[in-house]
Protein backbone atom coordinates (compact mmCIF):
# COMPACT_ATOMS: atom_id res chain seq x y z
CA UNK A 1 0.00 0.00 0.00
CA UNK A 2 1.52 3.41 -0.65
CA UNK A 3 2.81 5.43 2.31
CA UNK A 4 1.12 8.91 2.19
CA UNK A 5 2.34 11.53 4.65
CA UNK A 6 0.15 14.81 5.47
CA UNK A 7 2.10 17.72 5.21
CA UNK A 8 1.65 21.30 7.02
CA UNK A 9 -0.61 23.85 3.87
CA UNK A 10 1.31 23.52 0.48
CA UNK A 11 2.73 27.12 -1.20
CA UNK A 12 -0.36 27.34 -3.45
CA UNK A 13 -2.81 26.90 -0.63
CA UNK A 14 -0.86 30.03 1.47
CA UNK A 15 -0.63 31.97 -1.30
CA UNK A 16 -3.94 31.34 -3.71
CA UNK A 17 -6.19 34.24 -1.56
CA UNK A 18 -5.52 36.72 1.10
CA UNK A 19 -5.17 35.72 4.63
CA UNK A 20 -8.53 35.52 6.10
CA UNK A 21 -9.97 37.19 9.55
CA UNK A 22 -12.36 35.25 11.04
CA UNK A 23 -13.99 37.84 13.28
CA UNK A 24 -14.75 39.05 9.64
CA UNK A 25 -17.12 36.67 8.80
CA UNK A 26 -18.58 35.49 12.24
CA UNK A 27 -21.38 38.01 12.23
CA UNK A 28 -24.27 37.85 14.27
CA UNK A 29 -24.61 33.58 15.08
CA UNK A 30 -28.18 33.68 13.35
CA UNK A 31 -26.12 34.00 9.80
CA UNK A 32 -23.85 31.23 10.61
CA UNK A 33 -24.41 27.80 9.69
CA UNK A 34 -24.09 25.56 12.43
CA UNK A 35 -23.46 22.37 10.61
CA UNK A 36 -21.41 22.76 6.80
CA UNK A 37 -20.63 19.93 4.65
CA UNK A 38 -18.38 19.49 1.69
CA UNK A 39 -18.18 17.78 -1.08
CA UNK A 40 -14.76 17.89 -1.85
CA UNK A 41 -13.98 17.28 -5.20
CA UNK A 42 -11.30 18.02 -8.21
CA UNK A 43 -8.52 16.55 -6.29
CA UNK A 44 -7.73 14.48 -9.85
CA UNK A 45 -8.30 17.47 -12.01
CA UNK A 46 -6.14 19.47 -9.74
CA UNK A 47 -3.28 17.21 -10.17
CA UNK A 48 -3.52 16.87 -14.01
CA UNK A 49 -3.37 20.99 -14.19
CA UNK A 50 -0.31 20.28 -12.10
CA UNK A 51 1.10 17.77 -14.05
CA UNK A 52 0.73 15.71 -10.62
CA UNK A 53 -0.03 11.65 -10.39
CA UNK A 54 -3.97 10.99 -8.87
CA UNK A 55 -2.26 9.82 -5.75
CA UNK A 56 -0.38 13.48 -5.48
CA UNK A 57 -3.81 15.41 -5.79
CA UNK A 58 -5.56 13.10 -3.39
CA UNK A 59 -2.28 14.40 -1.25
CA UNK A 60 -3.02 17.53 -1.97
CA UNK A 61 -6.64 17.37 -0.77
CA UNK A 62 -6.11 16.07 2.59
CA UNK A 63 -3.40 19.29 2.75
CA UNK A 64 -6.71 21.23 2.51
CA UNK A 65 -8.88 19.66 5.05
CA UNK A 66 -6.80 20.86 7.98
CA UNK A 67 -6.78 24.64 7.54
CA UNK A 68 -10.77 24.42 6.48
CA UNK A 69 -10.91 22.51 10.25
CA UNK A 70 -9.46 24.81 12.10
CA UNK A 71 -11.16 27.94 10.43
CA UNK A 72 -14.32 26.09 11.11
CA UNK A 73 -13.94 25.43 14.83
CA UNK A 74 -12.47 29.04 15.18
CA UNK A 75 -15.76 30.65 13.89
CA UNK A 76 -17.80 28.79 16.35
CA UNK A 77 -19.15 26.08 13.58
CA UNK A 78 -20.95 23.21 15.45
CA UNK A 79 -20.23 20.58 12.85
CA UNK A 80 -18.36 19.82 9.86
CA UNK A 81 -18.94 16.93 7.36
CA UNK A 82 -16.74 16.21 4.70
CA UNK A 83 -17.30 13.40 2.10
CA UNK A 84 -13.99 11.40 1.69
CA UNK A 85 -14.44 8.09 0.38
CA UNK A 86 -18.03 7.18 -1.36
CA UNK A 87 -19.04 3.45 -2.14
CA UNK A 88 -18.96 4.19 -5.52
CA UNK A 89 -15.57 5.21 -5.04
CA UNK A 90 -14.76 1.37 -4.78
CA UNK A 91 -15.06 1.16 -8.87
CA UNK A 92 -11.81 3.56 -9.23
CA UNK A 93 -8.58 1.39 -9.99
CA UNK A 94 -6.79 -0.72 -7.31
CA UNK A 95 -3.85 1.98 -7.13
CA UNK A 96 -6.36 4.62 -6.18
CA UNK A 97 -8.12 3.05 -3.76
CA UNK A 98 -5.39 1.74 -1.58
CA UNK A 99 -3.99 5.29 -1.83
CA UNK A 100 -7.22 6.98 -0.71
CA UNK A 101 -7.08 4.63 2.26
CA UNK A 102 -3.24 5.14 3.06
CA UNK A 103 -4.46 8.63 3.15
CA UNK A 104 -7.12 8.15 5.42
CA UNK A 105 -4.78 6.13 7.91
CA UNK A 106 -2.12 8.46 7.71
CA UNK A 107 -4.48 11.32 8.70
CA UNK A 108 -6.17 9.96 11.52
CA UNK A 109 -2.86 9.07 12.50
CA UNK A 110 -0.77 12.47 11.99
CA UNK A 111 -4.09 14.79 13.02
CA UNK A 112 -5.56 12.44 16.20
CA UNK A 113 -3.54 14.63 18.75
CA UNK A 114 -4.03 17.94 16.83
CA UNK A 115 -7.68 17.55 16.68
CA UNK A 116 -7.81 16.51 20.67
CA UNK A 117 -5.75 20.11 21.03
CA UNK A 118 -8.38 21.78 19.29
CA UNK A 119 -11.03 19.83 21.06
CA UNK A 120 -13.15 18.21 17.84
CA UNK A 121 -14.74 15.35 18.12
CA UNK A 122 -13.98 12.62 14.98
CA UNK A 123 -17.14 11.01 13.78
CA UNK A 124 -17.33 8.14 10.89
CA UNK A 125 -20.32 8.06 8.43
CA UNK A 126 -20.29 5.09 6.77
CA UNK A 127 -20.22 1.14 6.69
CA UNK A 128 -17.54 0.75 8.47
CA UNK A 129 -17.50 -3.22 8.82
CA UNK A 130 -16.08 -3.11 4.77
CA UNK A 131 -13.13 -1.71 5.72
CA UNK A 132 -9.95 -3.31 5.82
CA UNK A 133 -8.87 -4.37 9.49
CA UNK A 134 -6.15 -1.73 9.62
CA UNK A 135 -8.02 1.34 8.92
CA UNK A 136 -10.79 0.36 11.33
CA UNK A 137 -8.07 0.00 13.90
CA UNK A 138 -6.73 4.03 13.27
CA UNK A 139 -10.65 5.07 13.52
CA UNK A 140 -11.45 2.85 16.36
CA UNK A 141 -8.04 4.99 18.25
CA UNK A 142 -8.95 8.37 16.24
CA UNK A 143 -12.50 8.22 17.80
CA UNK A 144 -11.90 7.24 21.43
CA UNK A 145 -8.98 10.12 21.67
CA UNK A 146 -11.11 13.00 20.33
CA UNK A 147 -14.47 10.98 22.28
CA UNK A 148 -14.01 14.16 24.40
CA UNK A 149 -13.79 17.39 22.28
CA UNK A 150 -16.65 19.62 22.15
CA UNK A 151 -15.96 22.71 20.35
CA UNK A 152 -16.46 21.31 17.02
CA UNK A 153 -17.51 17.54 15.52
CA UNK A 154 -15.40 16.64 12.14
CA UNK A 155 -18.00 14.02 10.24
CA UNK A 156 -15.32 12.17 8.08
CA UNK A 157 -17.82 10.28 5.03
CA UNK A 158 -15.80 7.38 4.15
CA UNK A 159 -17.29 4.39 2.37
CA UNK A 160 -20.67 6.28 2.49
CA UNK A 161 -23.33 6.51 0.26
CA UNK A 162 -26.57 8.38 1.80
CA UNK A 163 -29.14 5.78 0.50
CA UNK A 164 -26.94 2.98 2.14
CA UNK A 165 -27.44 5.41 5.17
CA UNK A 166 -31.07 5.24 4.75
CA UNK A 167 -31.41 1.19 4.18
CA UNK A 168 -29.01 1.10 7.50
CA UNK A 169 -31.32 3.44 9.55
CA UNK A 170 -34.25 1.59 8.51
CA UNK A 171 -32.61 -1.68 9.09
CA UNK A 172 -32.24 -0.59 13.33
CA UNK A 173 -35.49 0.82 13.23
CA UNK A 174 -36.58 -3.00 12.13
CA UNK A 175 -33.47 -4.71 14.74
CA UNK A 176 -34.72 -2.41 17.56
CA UNK A 177 -38.79 -3.61 17.39
CA UNK A 178 -40.10 -1.49 15.72
CA UNK A 179 -43.53 -1.89 14.01
CA UNK A 180 -43.92 -0.43 10.90
CA UNK A 181 -46.64 1.98 12.19
CA UNK A 182 -44.37 3.45 14.59
CA UNK A 183 -41.51 3.53 11.72
CA UNK A 184 -41.47 7.23 10.79
CA UNK A 185 -39.41 10.53 10.02
CA UNK A 186 -38.42 10.88 13.65
CA UNK A 187 -37.82 7.03 14.05
CA UNK A 188 -35.42 6.81 10.80
CA UNK A 189 -33.57 10.50 12.04
CA UNK A 190 -32.70 9.05 15.21
CA UNK A 191 -31.07 6.00 13.79
CA UNK A 192 -29.20 8.19 11.26
CA UNK A 193 -25.15 8.23 11.19
CA UNK A 194 -25.55 11.86 12.06
CA UNK A 195 -28.12 11.37 14.76
CA UNK A 196 -26.08 13.40 17.28
CA UNK A 197 -25.91 16.44 15.42
CA UNK A 198 -28.09 19.34 13.73
CA UNK A 199 -28.86 18.54 9.63
CA UNK A 200 -26.57 20.94 7.54
CA UNK A 201 -27.79 24.43 6.74
CA UNK A 202 -24.96 24.79 4.22
CA UNK A 203 -23.79 22.19 1.89
CA UNK A 204 -20.80 23.31 0.02
CA UNK A 205 -19.68 21.31 -3.20
CA UNK A 206 -16.03 22.27 -4.69
CA UNK A 207 -14.95 21.70 -8.59
CA UNK A 208 -17.74 23.01 -10.78
CA UNK A 209 -20.14 20.59 -10.63
CA UNK A 210 -23.34 20.94 -9.69
CA UNK A 211 -25.14 17.55 -7.69
CA UNK A 212 -25.07 16.32 -3.97
CA UNK A 213 -23.50 12.95 -5.65
CA UNK A 214 -25.43 11.10 -2.80
CA UNK A 215 -24.25 12.74 0.31
CA UNK A 216 -26.20 13.73 3.31
CA UNK A 217 -29.04 13.09 1.11
CA UNK A 218 -31.71 12.52 4.07
CA UNK A 219 -30.46 15.57 6.14
CA UNK A 220 -29.75 18.30 3.46
CA UNK A 221 -33.55 18.31 2.77
CA UNK A 222 -33.23 21.94 3.39
CA UNK A 223 -29.98 23.06 3.03
CA UNK A 224 -28.66 25.68 0.94
CA UNK A 225 -26.40 24.45 -1.74
CA UNK A 226 -23.61 26.32 -2.41
CA UNK A 227 -21.47 25.37 -5.39
CA UNK A 228 -17.84 26.61 -6.89
CA UNK A 229 -15.31 26.09 -9.47
CA UNK A 230 -12.39 25.83 -7.17
CA UNK A 231 -10.56 22.83 -7.53
CA UNK A 232 -10.46 21.14 -3.49
CA UNK A 233 -7.20 21.84 -3.38
CA UNK A 234 -6.95 25.03 -4.29
CA UNK A 235 -10.50 25.25 -1.53
CA UNK A 236 -9.03 27.68 1.09
CA UNK A 237 -10.51 29.41 4.61
CA UNK A 238 -11.00 32.20 1.91
CA UNK A 239 -13.26 30.37 -0.11
CA UNK A 240 -15.36 28.74 3.08
CA UNK A 241 -15.74 32.50 4.26
CA UNK A 242 -17.16 33.25 1.00
CA UNK A 243 -19.56 30.50 1.19
CA UNK A 244 -20.42 31.72 4.46
CA UNK A 245 -21.43 35.07 3.38
CA UNK A 246 -23.42 34.11 0.66
CA UNK A 247 -25.41 31.61 2.83
CA UNK A 248 -25.77 35.03 5.07
CA UNK A 249 -27.05 36.45 1.97
CA UNK A 250 -29.84 34.08 1.45
CA UNK A 251 -33.26 33.73 3.35
CA UNK A 252 -34.22 30.27 4.39
CA UNK A 253 -38.60 30.17 4.91
CA UNK A 254 -38.87 26.49 5.52
CA UNK A 255 -42.12 26.42 3.49
CA UNK A 256 -43.19 29.42 5.44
Amino acid sequence: MTSVELREPADHQRASRPDTDAQSVRGPAALLPRHVAIVMDGNRRWARQHGLSEGEGHSAGVDAIRPIVEHAADLGIEALSIYAFSRENWSRGNDEVETLFALLEAAIRRETSDLVRQGVRVRILGRLDELPERTRASIADALSATAGGTRMTLNVAFNYSGRSEIVDAVRRAVDDGLAAADIDEPALRARLYTAEVPDPDLLIRTGGEQRISNFLIWQAAYAELYFCDILWPDFDPAAFDAALAEFARRTRRFGR
